[in-house]
């Protein structure tokens, strides 16, 4: 038992790194050449053309639907393919329109209804919201996105995952969040168990106005208190804590610690508010039904580039175009999402944990085995650290542990007591499979990956 112990806790504490990933093989040129496509319609503002076969939001959501399609048969139909859409109206579509999203699903061979999403919008805009005539490239907001998502599906399709991943193009961004919400909406019918969505908007540049450069990091945004709080949640959060620990807080700082294992490549900043000031994407909708969700955007924004006219003023050009674009950085985000989704397609859900540690010198954590999960880390800082402290807590499918573990197993029901006072530290609980261990669930209220109304 020692020895298979020793040998499960090499495997989980080797780098990502010492084999082939399918991060290796993103390429800045299909990113390029992607971008330049997107742009090519014109303007891919959500009420432009249906059916302009080359200029509109139309021919753009076609053009994904079938690039999606092309890269599924080189998998032997790995990808199922199909538009998922709603017909909206709202403060920016005054009229009834047809809001269309591409979306490509490659299923988990173990547990298909555990889903991972990444996602990109594909619409764009000039100056005037209103205005879905002019030209519009969306160059970086958000055909970087766009092609992220697209090169994503090509390197990872011809794996296969345990979870399902979902690629995503999404329109109606620009004109409130509709193609987030319409995804969201149909998520939740499907009866998806929601671990993640990376949401990637604006990722393609590495410069701001001001000429100051971030090339190396990119900026990963998520909530802190839940969007789908309840007044009871709400009241025992006030009690016991967890205000730093929603899902989407631990999914932020899990993806940081991936970054931090290839220091070569594209690192994490952390920014602890749900979307930039002022701003949203269309991680909230999901948000707003209690899935973990989190915001991808540039290190630095070029605020000339986006939203913006096509026109030069006093010598400043203003604009979304390709020519604005740092097509390494957009490869280098894209390569830190490829080994998120490949990585959280590989582990288990993160258990839901309960603990006790009222009036006691020690605290009590309890969690339920999750499927596929045969080893849990548990993990730990003080309550003003920003980041967990793990230890492996070796806990086998038949109930047995090591001597060591102080955990008691009961079934499927585990229990680990740490001599620590609760008062003083936060705990949580991440599920392994291998090498490959889930974001941490935090041991508070509305810790769990889980949305706040689920039985």
């Amino acid at each position: 038992m020692l020895k298979h112990a020793l040998l499960l806790a090499a495997l989980i504490a080797a780098p990502l790194a010492a084999q082939t990933h399918p991060a290796d093989e993103v390429s800045a040129e299909r990113l390029e050449e992607d971008v330049a496509k997107l742009v090519s319609f014109g303007t891919r503002h959500t009420l432009s053309s249906q059916t302009d076969p080359e200029r509109g939001i139309g021919a753009a959501v076609d053009w994904g639907l079938a690039e999606f399609k092309r890269i599924g048969s080189k998998c032997g139909g790995c990808l199922e393919v199909m538009p998922v859409g709603e017909i909206v109206t709202g403060p920016r579509v005054p009229t009834p329109t047809m809001v269309r999203n591409a979306v490509a699903i490659q299923r988990g061979t173990e547990r298909p209804n555990e889903v991972v999403i990444v996602q990109g919008h594909i619409d764009s805009r000039v100056s005037d919201v209103m205005d879905a005539t002019s030209d519009a490239p969306g160059a970086n907001d958000d055909g970087s996105g766009t092609a992220l998502v697209i090169e994503a599906a090509r390197v990872l399709s011809g794996q296969k995952y345990p979870s399902t991943i979902i690629f995503a193009l999404l329109s109606g961004e620009e004109q409130g969040l509709h193609g987030g919400q319409i995804l969201a909406n149909w998520a939740e019918a499907q009866g998806f168990t929601v671990k993640a969505v990376l949401n990637n908007d604006i990722v393609g540049n590495s410069c701001g106005k001001d000429g100051y450069c971030e090339p190396k990091v990119v900026r990963v945004f998520s909530e802190g208190p839940r969007a789908d709080l309840t007044e009871k949640l709400r009241a025992a959060a006030t009690r016991f804590g967890g205000e730093n620990d929603t899902p989407s807080r631990n999914l932020s700082r899990w993806v940081a610690e991936l970054s931090a294992k290839h220091p070569e490549e594209m690192q994490v900043r952390q920014i602890w508010r749900t979307d930039r000031m002022g701003r949203g994407g269309d991680q909230v909708p999901f948000l707003q039904k209690g899935y973990p969700a989190i915001r991808f955007s540039v290190g630095v924004e070029d605020y000339d580039h986006q939203h913006q006219d096509l026109r030069t003023e006093n010598g400043v050009f203003y604009g979304d175009t390709i020519e604005e674009m740092d097509f390494a950085y957009l490869a280098g985000v894209t390569k830190l999402n490829v080994r998120a989704l490949d990585a959280l397609a590989r582990a288990p859900m993160p258990p839901k944990v309960t603990v006790d540690a009222a009036v006691r010198v020690d605290t009590e954590l309890k969690w339920t085995a999750v499927p596929g999960a045969m080893v849990y880390s548990v993990a730990s800082r003080a309550t003003d650290a920003p980041e967990w402290n793990r230890e492996l807590v070796l806990v086998y499918l038949d109930g047995s542990q090591e001597d060591n573990a102080a955990v008691v197993a009961q079934g499927r029901e585990f229990t680990h007591v740490r001599k620590l006072r609760g008062d003083d530290w936060i705990f949580g609980v991440a599920a392994c499979a291998g090498k490959f261990c889930s974001p941490v669930s935090s041991a508070v209220p509305g810790g769990a990956f889980e949305p706040v109304g689920k039985k």
